[in-house]
């Protein structure tokens, strides 16, 4: 009688790991994906509380908001980045602002505010996410702060 030896792998193992991996992978890369886009809305919320910083700064040396948001001066509005647009809408006035980051590419349809009280607003969220209420800057795809 003759010993065979096995050496290598059969078929079905291998069928059964391509598998395995395949259902690892179609749960794991929506996730990272989700992952990826909550991480860019700190990038607006980020630069948002910023701008507000500078516009209190501005507000405090000329006692009014009215000529903010130009290049030059203390609070000029924060450059475009590669999933934002910043903008001063309108332009502020003696009293009042509204800073307001607009989504582009992976961040199209968000759009986030704030404002001289403080007042953070989630105008739209990023395509396919829900909104959980005006009063904060949306973290989770689920609409939750």
């Amino acid at each position: 009688m003759r010993l065979r030896l096995s050496r290598g792998f059969t078929l079905i193992e291998l069928m059964i790991t391509v598998a395995i991996v395949a259902i690892l992978a179609a749960i794991v890369i929506p996730s990272y994906s989700e992952y990826v886009k909550r991480s860019d809305v700190t990038e607006a919320v980020s630069s948002l509380s910023s701008m507000r910083v500078k516009m209190e700064q501005y507000f405090q040396d000329n006692r009014s908001y009215a000529g903010a948001c130009a290049a030059n001066t203390v609070a000029p509005t924060p450059p475009a980045t590669a999933n934002f647009t910043y903008a001063c809408n309108p332009a502020p006035d003696a009293t009042t602002y509204t800073v307001v980051a607009t989504g582009t590419n992976a961040m199209a349809g968000a759009s986030y505010t704030i404002d001289q009280n403080n007042v953070r607003t989630t105008v739209s969220p990023p395509n396919g996410w829900q909104v959980a209420g005006n009063t904060c800057w949306v973290l989770r795809k689920d609409g939750s702060c």
